[in-house]
């Protein structure tokens, strides 16, 4: 029974925050159609009878743009309404998901239409990203912020387990325009709510854009495990994208049922990632990013399964212990990151870090597509989840990785907005 002194539980606050129902809401609606976007982006080019070079020049394609852009969005983010940054990304990936759902129904989609489209979503991801990161901030008390964190994934993560699942089925049943089309609605409903959020611009002191690049490059480059986190996560994440978005619809074409076993692999990494938001609303490490680094190494997992032909029986466990991995490491960097990084400051550290951990990814996707006319499949997967296990050990030997704990209720609000140590950073 609740007692009078008894302090309200972290998400009923946070479900009182109209803002953060609104920024929640969003998030629910646009992965809906998220959920669906890989499987009917892989299966648009093998539609129109692409292969593994084609789908890897769509992906690299969709990519460049947000690392080219990325510095741009995270300078905006730290000078401009974030809400409306959100909005435009938003809507900008609508018309680029909408203009590709048509090039595919119409029956008039090539690699180079659908690579544009996927062009000017990359660069739409370049504004929302940097945006989110920040706006999470200015919506949520401190002591709440893993709370939040793990919240704004939950039901996006709860819808994404019937959405791989469902878009293999209409992939299957009608092609991928239907799927693509919702995926462009969200974004749509999503830009319409984000602009309600009406979140004022940071209040930064400035000299111009290049001056705030460089004090953002300088507090990039002065915490330690920031930087290495990021060059680290260079590695693994390209290792990860390109054995499982790219090489993991033909490896399931070939050896499995081709789109609907695809969409239950893609169902069961959700599933994960529903089960570790849901470990993140009740465990607090304090190590959060040793969490963060040794979570994030599961990601091999599913690949060295696909790599080693084990039945889909043995692929979907894998795979859904690769999610939880996945999404614990998540929430523990980014509460780790708002923890550390001053609000005025997350657009530019998040922009730094995403094009870092972004640099490589066309490279990988690339060098994946060559590889995969040489070596088999299954040599290519198992290269990318050998690259993963080393770049989790190389992490796990930074000194930083141990020393950035969760900052304690008494001394959070000075390491996160006050004068700033060395120890701290």
């Amino acid at each position: 029974m609740k007692t009078a002194d008894e302090p309200p539980k972290p998400i009923s606050t946070l479900l009182k925050i109209a803002s953060f129902r609104r920024f929640v809401s969003a998030n629910l609606i646009s992965a809906t159609g998220s959920a669906m976007a890989p499987l009917a982006l892989a299966y648009a080019v093998i539609e129109q009878g692409g292969g593994a070079g084609s789908l890897g020049v769509v992906l690299a394609t969709n990519t460049v743009p947000t690392i080219v852009f990325l510095l741009a969005g995270g300078l905006f983010a730290d000078r401009l309404s974030r809400s409306r940054l959100l909005f435009t990304g938003n809507l900008l990936a609508a018309g680029a998901q909408g203009a590709l759902a048509v090039t595919v129904a119409t029956g008039h989609a090539t690699t180079v239409s659908i690579a544009a489209c996927g062009f000017v979503s990359g660069t739409a991801a370049s504004f929302i990203v940097p945006a989110a990161q920040g706006a999470v901030s200015q919506i949520v008390p401190e002591r709440h912020l893993q709370q939040a964190n793990a919240l704004l994934r939950l039901p996006s993560n709860a819808v994404k387990v019937l959405g791989p699942v469902v878009g293999g089925v209409i992939v299957a049943a009608s092609g991928a325009a239907w799927a693509l089309a919702w995926d462009a609605f969200t974004f749509a409903a999503a830009a319409v709510l984000l602009l309600g959020l009406r979140l004022d611009a940071p209040l930064v002191a400035s000299g111009g854009l290049l001056s705030d690049l460089r004090a953002g490059w300088a507090g990039f480059w002065s915490r330690t495990w920031l930087w290495t986190y990021t060059a680290v996560g260079t590695v693994l994440v390209s290792a990860w994208l390109a054995g499982f978005q790219l090489l993991g619809p033909l490896v399931a074409a070939e050896q499995y049922a081709g789109a609907r076993d695809w969409g239950l692999i893609q169902a069961a990494f959700t599933c994960g990632l529903l089960v570790g938001t849901l470990v993140c609303l009740r465990w607090k490490p304090y190590r959060l990013l040793t969490v963060a680094v040794v979570a994030a190494g599961a990601l091999a997992l599913p690949l060295a399964a696909m790599a080693c032909t084990v039945p889909l029986s043995l692929v979907l466990p894998a795979t859904t212990l690769a999610g939880i991995g996945l999404d614990v490491a998540i929430v523990a960097w980014t509460t780790a990151f708002q923890q550390r990084v001053p609000q005025t400051e997350q657009g530019r550290m998040s922009a730094l870090n995403g094009v870092g951990e972004r640099l490589a990814i066309p490279v990988g996707y690339l060098i994946t597509a060559l590889a995969a006319h040489s070596w088999s499949s299954q040599a290519v997967l198992l290269t990318c989840a050998g690259t993963i296990a080393a770049a989790t050990v190389l992490n796990l030997c930074v000194p930083d990785v141990y020393r950035i704990n969760r900052l304690t209720p008494d001394n959070q609000r000075t390491a996160a907005h006050g004068p700033r140590t060395v120890e701290q950073a």
